[in-house]
């Protein structure tokens, strides 16, 4: 089991013939993700050749569905395009999109994560390394050889914490990975991937990594406290960034408490969440919890 992503998954790769859609477009072939298509009008028609495996390219999202079957979009454009890229897919119907760009202008996320969720487009990130079902299907940057499938559910703010938690707990693995972003208007919060990871079955526990800024991990914490189940171990990033400054990805913008490092591991530890003050901590108390210590 896993969520939002498996084996099953048909993705197309809209920006699959510019150069970081090629580079990922073939790691995630790789990887065993089943590629089924790229997305490029003025390459409508065309193949890529990827090693062994020849992807056509379509002229639009809803012709690629149309031919493929696809269920899942990974966007690679240029942010001026992300908008109007993210509004084709969710027009076309497509169940998700993961929009690994970054540098786009909120006001164009805060358009296009509404538009797609009026549709019944799932939008993960912008901003963001994608997700990973491990031994099963990669969409996005992740890389695909630094765990296994195994028993943890992960969703995280950071990209690269993302990878590290992935690394340190590789000789336990996981169900799936979720790189959510951190821009301040994302499509899939923590709350919707403690929903999922609450309901599959096959994931034993839920790490969850933050970052100062906001307030979307003390909103986690009391949908944790309410609805969760399963035991989940935390790791916020941030805890030496200074007060009253704009820092980081996240944009994040701490003012007294409000958005700090320190409120948030309180906001989560109040609810009987573990949380690590480094990620080889964190890792740590993920096999103290699975009794693995």
């Amino acid at each position: 089991m896993a969520i939002y992503l498996t084996k099953e998954s048909k993705v197309l790769v809209q920006g699959m013939t510019g150069g970081e859609g090629m580079k990922h477009t073939r790691r995630m072939l790789a990887a065993g993700t089943n590629v089924v298509g790229g997305v490029n009008p003025r390459k409508a028609g065309r193949t890529v050749d990827f090693d062994d495996r020849a992807v056509p390219v379509f002229g639009s999202v809803a012709d690629g569905m149309r031919s493929t079957g696809a269920d899942v979009s990974v966007v690679f454009v240029p942010p001026a395009f992300a908008k109007a890229a993210v509004i084709e897919a969710a027009d076309a119907g497509i169940g998700l999109a993961v929009v690994i760009t970054e540098g786009i202008p909120v006001h164009d996320s805060v358009a296009f994560t509404a538009y797609a969720r009026s549709k019944g487009t799932r939008v993960i990130g912008p901003n963001c390394p994608g997700l990973i079902t491990p031994g099963q299907a990669d969409a996005g940057i992740i890389p695909a050889d630094i765990t296994k499938p195994g028993r943890i559910g992960l969703v995280s703010k950071s990209g690269t914490l993302t990878y590290q938690l992935m690394y340190e707990l590789r000789d336990i693995g996981f169900s799936t990975c979720v790189g959510i972003g951190g821009d301040p208007v994302v499509g899939t919060s923590h709350i919707d991937c403690l929903a999922a990871f609450q309901d599959d079955p096959d994931t034993e526990l839920v790490v969850l990594i933050g970052e100062i800024g906001g307030d979307a991990e003390e909103r986690a914490a009391a949908y944790i406290r309410d609805h969760v189940t399963k035991p989940v171990v935390g790791y916020i990033a941030g805890f030496t960034a200074p007060e009253g400054k704009t820092m980081g990805h996240a944009g994040a913008i701490v003012s007294g408490s409000s958005g700090t490092a320190s409120a948030k591991k309180a906001a989560l530890e109040a609810v009987g969440v573990k949380v690590g003050s480094t990620p080889t901590e964190t890792a740590r108390l993920v096999l103290d919890r699975l009794n693995l210590l």
